[in-house]
């Protein structure tokens, strides 16, 4: 397909719609742009029952916020919501065709990925079923809702030492298990030791549930101990792989791979911006809701001031 600028059907297409896509085509429909979002309705937080730390929102589950975000968005006449995976994306001459997953294309002027990641979980039977309920990674969305009870860490990287560290906040009955690995270095054992922080050496067996929430750890030396609550530092990778086929810089994190972008949230490529947990090294809603929100108006101003002399 070999479009001019001038023909292309959207003026920016979105390709993800959960909280920084939404957050996007918001202020995009405000300044009145022809805009696409398309979405396959699997966010990475559709594990958890609730979303907390958001402005307003603190406690309502995030299938909630996103049916309202969507309602909100799709009541702006010049916004279209598509339930189809961006599958490729090539850029000719200021315009961007993405191919989608039933074969067909779409064109636009400016492109924001909002595309998110997909977690790596640790292959220990029972993480899976309690991501989001019992196992959980980060402690400004969960945290407060586990305080004070019995919690586990699990070590997997040199992360899982500054994540304990942060989480004794939440609880003074903590223990970092390092799941059959060696034990941690001096300064890092001094470090937890100052913080009360127990060390467990015995490799995990599984996850006991207890309903939703976790109940129990098994090891493999046969113990099985009460835990309310095990975080851990998963690894991720990008859930799309469109940045890459655009020739987009990406930058290795603690975590995994991330879309570099500057301050107004554009990537390496010309035209094509990218917000939310791609695109940034810390999660959060709140963060990817100000990402999206930033990805949107700057994806806006280049429509504009482009083409001006």
């Amino acid at each position: 397909m070999n479009l001019s600028e001038t023909e292309a059907e959207y003026e920016a297409i979105i390709v993800g719609g959960s909280f920084a896509g939404l957050a996007a085509a918001m202020q995009l429909a405000r300044a009145r742009r022809k805009i696409l979002i398309l979405d396959t309705g699997e966010p990475r937080n559709r594990f958890a029952t609730t979303s907390h730390g958001f402005l307003g929102q603190d406690g309502v589950s995030p299938a909630e916020i996103l049916a309202s975000a969507r309602t909100q968005a799709l009541a702006y006449p010049t916004v279209t919501l598509q339930a189809s995976r961006a599958t490729d994306a090539a850029q000719t001459d200021g315009v961007f065709t993405v191919t989608l997953d039933n074969g067909s294309a779409v064109c636009g002027k400016r492109l924001i990925l909002a595309t998110g990641v997909t977690d790596r979980l640790p292959k220990i039977p029972g993480i899976d079923e309690l991501w989001g309920g019992g196992v959980f990674h980060c402690p400004y969305c969960h945290g407060y809702e586990v305080a004070d009870r019995k919690l586990a860490i699990l070590g997997s990287s040199e992360m899982s030492i500054h994540q304990a560290l942060l989480i004794r906040d939440w609880s003074e009955d903590l223990t970092l298990l390092t799941n059959g690995n060696s034990r941690p270095i001096r300064a890092d054992r001094i470090k937890l030791e100052a913080r009360g922080i127990a060390i467990e050496t015995a490799a995990v067996a599984r996850l006991i549930p207890k309903g939703h929430e976790l109940g129990a750890i098994e090891f493999k030396d046969g113990r099985i101990v009460p835990y309310d609550g095990l975080f851990i530092v998963p690894r991720y990778t990008l859930a799309s792989p469109l940045a890459e086929r655009l020739g987009c810089a990406i930058e290795n994190t603690n975590f995994g791979p991330m879309i570099t972008t500057n301050a107004n949230k554009a990537t390496t490529v010309s035209g094509v911006y990218a917000a939310g947990d791609a695109a940034r090294p810390n999660h959060n809603v709140s963060l990817a809701v100000a990402d999206g929100s930033t990805a949107g108006i700057f994806a806006h101003q280049s429509l504009i001031f482009e083409h001006i002399a």
